[in-house]
């Protein structure tokens, strides 16, 4: 899976002059650039805190967007209700929880702290379409053998039409070549002696179970405009069968967003211009317009959409063995190979490596695994503690 922008971000950085034929090595920086403002916004039928992220655009030689702070923002119903927006954790969260309802419009509205005003247009609740079912599937991909996860809904009424999806994956880790002892060293019983090796163990903690979650870091969509009913049978998610994360219990929560053909529309574009491999590319990335606007300059260019969308969302739980009975689990997430150390210290003698079993236990670079009298068995500290790569919490919806 390519990885993939954060909504808005990297095309805007892209309004240079094409470089075509290039041979040597080319630093890319930026000939002009034109600061804008970036707006992510979508509210939803969720009674929630909201919540809108404002960013600028930033140059290509930068690695980061900055961040649009001491705003005011604030999103208004038809009905002339406002909800007010603090700033927190680098994005705006509304002071109260709230959720968009049907029949009634809502309006963003941004003031920055140099006193620029933004609006959105007004746009309306789409509709309500739950997810009936998330599936999983064996099937094969560009000639690799996996699991696709498939959405599953239907809108009777054929209003839904257009479909944008996230999803949030998490996964139960077991440490392959775990111990419940740790080596330490000690010094010897005198200063002359070498340091010695000591046998602890673990304690309390969990080393050998954990949890990873990942979220979606694409634009996921698709459309039944073309069909003659509105109903979803849409894989969101394709995973190898060789892919460490269901090697053990692996859980998919999935989003499904209906959107209306303007949103539709400009994350479908925004997806087509950020999507390329190479930015240098003969399709060039240029600007589009969104939903919102500067109400003191029309000729300013303004970033992102603000979007009021029905939201639904179906979490499944499954087994690598429920998908592949009898089959060997995927590789692991790294080498588990299992080195040997003799621990003796004799000069000229090649097969004594107690001085660099000993810096690998004091740097924890090695983990230990088991021993036979002075032969020590190490493996490297991702496959005997989870916890160097992940969490030992277990998450709260976990069945």
């Amino acid at each position: 899976m390519k990885k993939a922008i954060s909504f808005i971000v990297p095309f805007v950085m892209l309004l240079f002059l094409a470089l075509t034929g290039c041979t040597e090595q080319y630093v890319l920086q930026t000939n002009t650039f034109e600061s804008a403002i970036v707006v992510e916004a979508t509210i939803t039928n969720e009674f929630k805190k909201q919540r809108i992220k404002i960013t600028r655009t930033y140059r290509l030689e930068e690695n980061y967007p900055t961040n649009v702070t001491d705003a005011e923002v604030s999103v208004t119903d038809s009905d002339g209700k406002e909800y007010v927006f603090e700033e927190a954790a680098g994005s705006y969260v509304s002071i109260s929880e709230f959720a968009a309802i049907p029949g009634k419009t809502y309006r963003l509205n941004i003031v920055t702290n140099d006193g620029k005003t933004y609006n959105s247009t007004a746009e309306s609740l789409t509709t309500i379409n739950p997810i009936e079912a998330i599936v999983p599937k064996v099937q094969t991909k560009n000639g690799t053998r996996g699991v696709f996860i498939y959405v599953n809904s239907q809108d009777p009424q054929n209003t839904s039409k257009y479909y944008r999806y996230e999803y949030e994956e998490t996964y139960k880790i077991i440490a392959p070549k775990w111990n419940s002892d740790k080596a330490i060293t000690v010094p010897g019983e005198t200063p002359s002696d070498h340091r010695e090796i000591v046998l602890q163990p673990r304690g309390s903690e969990e080393t050998r179970i954990c949890y990873s979650s990942e979220r979606s870091n694409g634009i996921i969509q698709t459309t039944t405009s073309s069909q003659n009913e509105d109903r979803i049978d849409f894989p969101v998610r394709f995973i190898s069968e060789k892919n460490a994360i269901i090697s053990n219990r692996y859980s998919i929560l999935v989003r499904q967003y209906i959107q209306n053909l303007a949103s539709y529309t400009f994350y479908k574009t925004l997806k087509e211009i950020s999507g390329s491999e190479n930015i240098l590319s003969q399709t060039q990335p240029g600007f589009f317009y969104g939903n919102m606007k500067s109400i003191d300059n029309p000729n300013e260019k303004v970033i992102g959409f603000f979007e009021v969308s029905s939201v639904s969302s179906k979490r499944i739980f499954f087994n690598y063995e429920d998908l592949f009975p009898g089959q060997q689990l995927p590789p692991y997430f790294t080498d588990c190979t299992v080195k040997e150390f003799k621990f003796c210290f004799a000069s000229g003698v090649s097969e004594c490596k107690g001085n660099e079993l000993l810096s690998a236990i004091n740097a924890n670079t090695l983990l230990y695994y088991g021993n036979i009298n002075d032969r020590y068995f190490m493996v490297v500290p991702m496959c005997g503690d989870c916890t160097t790569f992940s969490s030992n919490t277990v998450p709260s919806f976990w069945e």
